[in-house]
C-alpha cells in the first residue's frame, strides 16, 4: 500500500483558529488547482472528474495559512517519521557491508591456512628412484675384438666358465666343469716353444677349465689366450701345427684329481680356433687313458661344442655385443672370421 506525503506548502486552513501561528500576506492567490507534491506518487489513481477553469478571479481571502499541524498532513493512519526511515536504511547498509566485509576476511584467513597446512605437509618425493635392472635393460654398446686397445677389461673364470654345469643349446645334457683357472702368465698353460711363442707374441692372460663329457667317456681341458691384437692371435694359429708335428712343445692338460691324471700322460686331441684378439683351445682325451683314433667323430663333436658353440658364439659374443658372458640361452648365431685347427699330441 502506498501512501502519499503532502507538504506543509500544499496545506491550509480555511478560517485559521484564532492564537494560531499562520502568517498573512497580501498579495495574487494562488493559482487553481493542487500544487505539485514534493513526493508524487504516480501509483495513485487519478481523479475522473474534469476540472475547467474559471473564467471568474477567485475571491479574495484574507488570509492564507502556511502551515498546518503535522499531524494533519499524513493520510497513513500510522504516522511515518522521514529522518527515522532514513537513518534505519543507513543503518542496515552498515552493518550488511560489515558483515561482507567479515565474511570476506573469514574465506581469506582460511585460504590462508589451507596453504600453510599444505606447505608444511611432507611432499611427494618426485625424485626418480634408482633402479638396478635399468641399467641392464639399456642396449649395451658393442666391442670391438680385434686388439686389447678397444676391448681393455680383462676375462675372468666366472665370465668364462660360470658354473659347476656348461650348458649348451638344443636340449643337450651339460658338461661337467671339474676345475677352473685364470692365470696372467700364459706360459703355465702350454710347454716348450708354444709357450715361448705365447709370450713373444703379447700374451698377457690365459683363463682355462677341465670338462668331464656328459658320458663320462671323455676329459677336455679347453680355455682362452689373450693376445696383443687379432694379427698376433693368426700369428700364434699358424705357427701352433708346425710346433706340434715337430713335437717342440704342447699344451697342458689342467688336472682336477686322480681321476683326471691321464690330461697329462696319455695321447690328446687337440683344436684351436682365433676370434678377435684370443686364441681358443681345446685338448681332448679318452678317460680311461686309451689312444685317440684319427677322424673320432665323437672328438670332432666334442671340440665343436666348447670351442665354437661355447667359446666363439658363447663367451666372445656376448663380449663383442658389450654385455657379460654367461651361460648361452638360445641357440648362438652363425659368426664369421673364426678360423681353426687341430693336431694330435702324443702322451708323454
Amino acid at each position: 500500500m502506498v501512501y502519499r506525503y503532502e507538504s506543509d506548502q500544499d496545506a491550509f486552513e480555511e478560517y485559521p483558529e484564532p492564537g494560531s501561528d499562520v502568517a498573512e500576506f497580501d498579495g495574487p492567490p494562488p493559482p487553481a488547482g493542487p500544487s505539485p507534491s514534493r513526493f508524487p506518487a504516480p501509483s495513485l489513481p487519478r481523479p475522473n472528474q474534469l476540472v475547467l477553469p474559471s473564467t471568474q478571479p477567485p475571491p479574495a481571502r484574507a488570509e492564507i495559512p502556511l502551515a498546518a499541524p503535522r499531524e494533519q498532513v499524513y493520510t497513513s493512519a500510522q504516522p511515518i517519521e522521514q529522518t527515522n526511515r532514513r537513518g534505519g536504511g543507513r543503518l542496515w547498509q552498515v552493518v550488511i557491508g560489515g558483515a561482507a566485509v567479515l565474511v570476506l576476511l573469514a574465506l581469506c584467513g582460511l585460504g590462508a591456512a589451507a596453504l600453510l597446512s599444505d606447505r608444511d605437509k611432507p611432499q611427494p618425493d618426485t625424485s626418480p628412484t634408482y633402479q638396478p635392472n635399468a641399467v641392464a635393460s639399456a642396449p649395451a654398446e658393442r666391442q670391438d675384438l680385434d686388439s686389447r686397445d678397444t676391448d681393455q677389461s680383462p676375462l675372468t673364470a666366472r665370465e668364462v666358465f660360470p658354473g659347476k654345469e656348461l650348458k649348451l643349446a638344443g636340449g643337450q645334457a651339460p658338461y661337467e666343469v671339474l676345475k677352473t683357472h685364470s692365470s696372467g702368465s700364459c706360459a703355465v698353460a702350454a710347454t716348450g716353444e708354444v709357450a715361448d711363442m705365447l709370450v713373444r707374441l703379447g700374451c698377457n692372460q690365459v683363463v682355462r677349465a677341465t670338462l668331464r663329457t656328459p658320458d663320462g667317456d671323455h676329459l677336455v681341458t679347453t680355455g682362452l689366450f689373450n693376445l696383443t691384437d687379432k694379427a698376433s692371435a693368426e700369428r700364434t694359429r699358424e705357427r701352433i701345427r708346425q710346433l706340434l708335428d715337430e713335437r717342440q712343445g704342447r699344451f697342458r692338460g689342467l688336472t682336477a684329481g686322480d681321476d683326471t691324471d691321464v690330461l697329462g700322460t696319455a695321447p690328446a686331441r687337440v683344436g684351436w680356433q682365433v676370434r678377435g684378439h684370443y686364441l681358443a683351445y681345446a685338448l681332448v682325451v679318452r678317460a680311461d687313458g686309451a689312444a685317440v683314433k684319427a677322424g673320432d667323430p665323437r672328438i670332432r663333436e666334442i671340440m665343436f661344442d666348447v670351442l665354437e658353440l661355447h667359446l666363439s658364439k658363447g663367451v666372445l659374443q656376448r663380449r663383442a655385443d658389450g654385455g657379460t658372458a654367461g651361460q648361452p640361452t638360445a641357440a648362438p648365431a652363425e659368426s664369421s672370421g673364426t678360423q681353426s685347427g687341430d693336431g694330435e699330441l702324443p702322451g708323454d
